[in-house]
C-alpha cells in the first residue's frame, strides 16, 4: 500500500515570484488616489499661503493706530480751532469714508498704554507747541520747524510697524501741505525762500514708542519660537503615535533594509490614547526646556519673566500635541494629514505675526479667529516684548491653550469610546 504524497513545501520567501515596477506602474487604479490627494494639497497650500500676503496694503482693514492731540496753542488769527484740533479731526474724518485704518483718538498716556500692550501699530502725535510753532514761521521769531512725531511699535512685527508709520508719515505729510496753503496765502508778499518753506513747513520725525531688546528678530523672535512650539507639539505627537503603534504591534518598523513586526498587544483604542496622551505631555517636558535653552542660553534671544515663558511654552506645546494625538485617533492614517492643515497650514498665515491680519483678506481675519497660532503668537509675544502684560494677548494666549485641550480631549476620547463601543478594533490580537 503506498503511501500519500506529502504536500509540496511551501516557496521560501526569496523564491516568491517577484512583480516588477513597470508591470505595476501601467495599473491606472494605483495612482489615481495619490494624484488627486497630491494635486488637491498642492493647490489648497498655494492658495493659502500664497493668498495671505500677496496684496497686505490692498487688503487693509482697520489697522489700529493712535492719534495724539497735545496742541494747546492758541488758534491762528480768523480761525476757531488750534492746527492740531484741524488735523487730527480731518485724519480722524476719513476713517468713515475709507475704513482701511482704525484710529484711535488719545491722549499722551493712553497711547503709551497702548504702545506697551500692542493694542495699537503705531501713533501720530501733535506736540503742545504745535499752533505756536507754524505761527512763528511767518515772523522773525521762527527757530525751527514744527515737528509732528511718529511713533512705532516694533513689538508688533516689523512689517505692521512699517505700514504704521507708513501710514502716519503720509497723514503728516498731508497736513503739512494743507498748513502750507494757508500760510502761503497768509505771506503773499514774503521772501521766496519763506515761501518755499512754508509750502511744507512741517517736519516730521519718526521714533520707536516701545523699544524691544536688540535680540529680537526686529519683533519676529515671538513669531520663529511660536513656529517652534507649534512644530515641536506636532511632531513630537506624530512621533510618539508611530513610536507607539510600532512597539505595540500596530505598526511595522523599518530601518534601512531591516524590517520587523512586533507581536500585537491586546489594548482597546481609548486605552492607546491614553498612552500616547501621557507620553506627548511627558516628553514636551524635555523639548520645552531645550528650546529655551537653544534659544536663550546658546544663542541670545531677549526674553524676560522665563518661568512664565516655560510654563507657557510647555502647556502651547502639549495642547498641539494632544490636539494631534485626538486627530490621529479619530481618522487613522489621514490623520497626519489632518492635523497639518488644522496646525500648520490654516495656522500660518493666519497668525497674524508676520503681516498683520488686518491686512490680510477677511478669510484670514476670520481663521485668526480660533486657529491656534493666532493665539499663541500673542502669548508669546506678549511675554517677550510686552511685560507679560495679560491684556498683550497673554491671557487670550491661555484660554486658547484651555480651550484646545479641552477640546482634544473631548473629541479624542470621545472617537475612541465610540469606535471601541462599536467593536470597531485596530487589530485582531495575534500570538507571539
Amino acid at each position: 500500500m503506498s503511501s500519500a504524497t506529502p504536500p509540496p513545501a511551501p516557496d521560501a520567501p526569496g523564491d516568491v515570484p517577484q512583480v516588477r515596477a513597470g508591470t505595476l506602474v501601467r495599473h491606472a487604479k494605483l495612482w489615481v488616489f495619490p494624484t488627486l490627494l497630491c494635486t488637491l494639497v498642492t493647490l489648497v497650500l498655494a492658495l493659502l499661503y500664497m493668498g495671505g500676503v500677496l496684496n497686505p496694503g490692498d487688503s487693509l482693514h482697520r489697522l489700529p493706530v493712535a492719534l495724539v492731540d497735545e496742541d494747546r496753542g492758541r488758534p491762528l488769527p480768523g480761525q476757531q480751532e488750534n492746527l492740531g484740533k484741524q488735523i487730527t479731526d480731518t485724519i480722524a474724518a476719513t476713517e468713515a469714508e475709507d475704513d482701511t485704518v482704525d484710529w484711535r483718538r488719545l491722549d499722551r498716556a493712553e497711547a503709551q498704554e497702548a504702545l506697551a500692550s500692542g493694542r495699537v501699530y503705531g501713533a501720530l502725535v501733535v506736540p503742545e507747541d504745535f499752533t505756536a510753532s507754524v505761527a512763528a514761521l511767518t515772523t522773525a521769531q521762527a527757530k525751527e520747524r514744527p515737528t509732528l512725531s511718529v511713533l512705532t511699535n516694533p513689538g508688533l512685527g516689523s512689517l505692521g510697524s512699517s505700514m504704521a508709520a507708513q501710514i502716519n508719515q503720509g497723514a503728516a505729510h498731508h497736513a503739512s501741505l494743507e498748513i502750507g496753503k494757508q500760510l502761503s496765502a497768509a505771506a503773499a508778499s514774503a521772501p521766496p525762500t519763506t515761501r518755499v518753506l512754508l509750502t511744507d513747513p512741517v517736519d516730521v520725525t519718526t521714533r520707536v514708542g516701545h523699544p524691544i531688546g536688540s535680540h529680537s528678530g526686529l519683533g519676529l523672535s515671538a513669531f520663529y519660537y511660536t513656529l517652534l512650539l507649534v512644530l515641536g507639539g506636532f511632531i513630537g505627537g506624530n512621533l510618539v503615535n508611530s513610536a507607539v503603534d510600532t512597539s505595540l504591534g500596530y505598526a511595522d518598523s523599518e530601518l534601512g533594509p531591516w524590517h520587523t513586526r512586533r507581536p500585537t498587544v491586546p489594548i482597546n483604542r481609548t486605552q492607546t490614547l491614553v498612552l500616547k496622551m501621557v507620553m506627548t505631555a511627558g516628553i514636551a517636558l524635555l523639548t520645552t526646556t531645550l528650546l529655551m535653552v537653544a534659544s536663550i542660553a546658546i544663542l541670545g534671544m531677549d526674553a524676560s519673566h522665563l518661568p512664565m515663558l516655560w510654563l507657557f511654552s510647555y502647556c502651547a506645546t502639549v495642547a498641539v500635541g494632544l490636539g494631534v494625538q485626538a486627530i490621529n485617533a479619530a481618522f487613522g492614517g489621514i490623520g497626519q494629514l489632518v492635523s497639518m492643515f488644522v496646525f500648520i497650514a490654516l495656522a500660518l498665515p493666519s497668525s497674524g505675526a508676520t503681516i498683520p491680519l488686518e491686512a490680510t483678506p477677511a478669510f484670514y481675519r476670520f481663521l485668526g479667529i480660533f486657529e491656534p497660532m493666532h493665539q499663541l503668537s500673542a502669548g508669546v509675544r506678549a511675554i517677550l516684548y510686552f511685560d507679560a502684560r495679560a491684556d498683550a494677548g497673554l491671557a487670550r494666549g491661555w484660554i486658547m491653550i484651555a480651550v484646545g485641550v479641552v477640546l482634544a480631549l473631548a473629541f479624542g476620547f470621545g472617537m475612541t469610546r465610540y469606535y471601541d463601543r462599536r467593536g470597531l478594533h485596530r487589530l485582531t490580537p495575534q500570538p507571539e
